[in-house]
C-alpha cells in the first residue's frame, strides 16, 4: 500500500516538472481505516477486522469561467481510483475507478465529495468455492463513495492535508444474486499536492436574477437485466416506459409528476417458481408481472449533468414485491437541449431491484 501511494506522488511530481502552464489541477493520497457496517444480518459473518485501504484522485479545479461553477460556489471534478481490503478472504478486495465532483463549504475548508463509479471483486459468490460470499454476486460491481473531509490545501508551498470520514458502498443492484452488498464506514486522512505554484483569482460575475421557463413534457426508455433474490432464477431484461412533465424551479434544479410502467420479467419467472415451490404462499402462477406507478421527483442540474431522485407508488399492483413504494436516484447527461442519457438505480427502501440505462426526449 506504502509502493503504491510512493508512486502515485512520484508520477505526480514528474507530471508537475513537464508543464510550461497552469494545469488547474492537483493530486491527491488517502489512507482509510473503518467497519462495515451491519445493515443486513445475513453479512453478519463476514464481518472481520477493520477494512482498510487508499483513494488516489486526480482533481481539476473551477474559477467560474463557466456560469455553474460560480452558481456551486467553484467545485471540483476528477477522477479516483480506490483500493479495499475487506479484511476478510471470502469477500476478497475490490478495486474501484470512480468519476467524482468535489463541493466546497465554511470558506473552502470543509469538501464534500461525491463519486460514482465501477469495481472489481477478486472473490466473488461461487456455489462451490465461495458459497459463503452472500454480498457480492458478480465480479463487476456498482461502487458509490461520499468523503466529508476538512482540508487546507496549501498549507506549505503546493502540499495540503486533509481529514475526514468516507461512506464507500459496494453492489451489483441486484443483476445477478446473491447482492446484499458491503457499507464501510470508515475514517481517512491524506495530503494533496498542487500541480501550480499559484492559484488564478476566482470570477465573480452571475448575478441572482430569477429563472424560469415553461413545463416541459419527457419520454424515457429504461432497460437492464435483473435477477430475483433466488440464487441461481437467472438473469432476465426488463423495460421501462416513462411520461412525466418538469417545471424548472431555478437554474439549479426542477420538480418532476409522472408515471412509470414496468416490465420486469425477473418477476414473471419468480411468479412460476413461487406457485410450483411454495404452494402455501398461494401463488397461481397467473398472477400479472407489469406493474403501474406514479412518481414525483427532483433534478439537480450541474453543468450538462443532473441528479435525479424520485420516489414513486404502484397503483397497478396485481403481485406483491417488496411493497407499493419504489425509490430512484441516478444521474443524467443532456446532448443538447432535448435529448438525454440517464443511469439510475431503482429500489425499494434499501433493497435494490435494478439498474436502469435509459434514453430520452424533452419536449
Amino acid at each position: 500500500m506504502r509502493q503504491l501511494i510512493t508512486y502515485f506522488l512520484c508520477l505526480s511530481f514528474g507530471f508537475v516538472f513537464s508543464q510550461e502552464k497552469q494545469t488547474k489541477s492537483y493530486f491527491e493520497a488517502n489512507y482509510f481505516i473503518g467497519n462495515i457496517a451491519l445493515h443486513n444480518n445475513d453479512i453478519l459473518h463476514l464481518i472481520k477486522g477493520h477494512p482498510e485501504g487508499v483513494i488516489l484522485s486526480w482533481n481539476k479545479k473551477t474559477f467560474g469561467e463557466k456560469d455553474w461553477e460560480q452558481r456551486y460556489g467553484y467545485p471540483d471534478w476528477g477522477v479516483s481510483f480506490a483500493y479495499q481490503d475487506l479484511k476478510n478472504d471470502v469477500l476478497g478486495n475490490n478495486y474501484s475507478l470512480y468519476a467524482h465532483y468535489n463541493f466546497y463549504f465554511l470558506k473552502r475548508n470543509l469538501m464534500l465529495r461525491i463519486g460514482q463509479g465501477l469495481a472489481y471483486n477478486t472473490n466473488p459468490y461461487d456455489k462451490e468455492d465461495n458459497h459463503k460470499n452472500v454480498a457480492f454476486g458478480s465480479t463487476i460491481l456498482s461502487a458509490t463513495y461520499l468523503m466529508l473531509n476538512y482540508k487546507k490545501e496549501r498549507l506549505f508551498g503546493r502540499f495540503g492535508v486533509q481529514a475526514g470520514f468516507s461512506l464507500l458502498h459496494y453492489s451489483n443492484a441486484n443483476v445477478k444474486a446473491p447482492n446484499t452488498s458491503v457499507n464501510t464506514i470508515a475514517f481517512n486522512v491524506g495530503v494533496t499536492y498542487n500541480l501550480d505554484e499559484v492559484d488564478p483569482e476566482y470570477i465573480k460575475t452571475v448575478t441572482k436574477e430569477k429563472f424560469t421557463q415553461p413545463i416541459k413534457y419527457n419520454l424515457v426508455f429504461r432497460s437492464g437485466i435483473n435477477e430475483s433474490d433466488v440464487i441461481g432464477s437467472g438473469q432476465y431484461p426488463f423495460y421501462i416506459l416513462s411520461a412525466y412533465a418538469d417545471k424548472r424551479l431555478s437554474h439549479k434544479s426542477a420538480v418532476q409528476l409522472g408515471t412509470d410502467v414496468f416490465f420486469s420479467l425477473f418477476l414473471k419467472e419468480l411468479i412460476y417458481y413461487k406457485s410450483v415451490a411454495f404452494p402455501e404462499e398461494n401463488v397461481s402462477g397467473d398472477e400479472d408481472y407489469k406493474r403501474v406507478g406514479v412518481f414525483a421527483g427532483h433534478e439537480l442540474f450541474i453543468n450538462k449533468m443532473s441528479l435525479v431522485t424520485q420516489i414513486g407508488y404502484y397503483v397497478y399492483y396485481p403481485y406483491d414485491f417488496e411493497g407499493r413504494t419504489y425509490l430512484r436516484i441516478g444521474m443524467k447527461r443532456y446532448f443538447g437541449e432535448k435529448i438525454f442519457g440517464a443511469i439510475t438505480l431503482k429500489s425499494h427502501g434499501a433493497k435494490a431491484e435494478a439498474v436502469e440505462f435509459g434514453v430520452g426526449i424533452r419536449l
